[in-house]
């Protein structure tokens, strides 16, 4: 099994950052996808990021020129830079990794979640 253990979650006012961590562990893989989900009450899972072997940056539409996914390989850590944070990104985030290039799909593995609140 993979544990996938987040930070960096809070509240913020509209304008402000904040830059969630999501680390790997437990079983040897080869991960290939790592990226972050959202959901909001009453609205379906979003991917917000992915960032894929190769190089490869996926962004949700609604956060393109604000947040920044990168990874550690080394430490099998992801990364999401939220920068001008707006109230609509208030959300459980949820990292999510996977051993091939598609992510949310059954083989891949969640994080607990971490709260993102974002006041105007």
């Amino acid at each position: 099994q993979v544990q996938l253990v987040e930070s960096g979650g809070g509240s913020v006012q509209a304008g402000g950052s904040l830059r969630l961590s999501c680390a790997a562990s437990g079983s040897r893989f080869s991960i290939n996808a790592m990226g972050w989900y959202r959901r909001t009450p009453g609205k379906q899972r979003e991917l917000v990021a992915g960032i894929f072997s190769g190089g490869t940056i996926k962004y949700a539409d609604s956060v393109k020129g604000r947040f920044t996914i990168s990874r550690d390989n080394a430490k099998n850590t992801v990364y999401l830079q939220m920068n001008s944070l707006k109230f609509e990104d208030t959300a459980v985030y949820y990292c999510n990794v996977a051993s091939v290039p598609v992510l949310g799909g059954a083989p891949s593995y969640w994080g607990q979640g971490t709260q993102v609140t974002v006041s105007s």
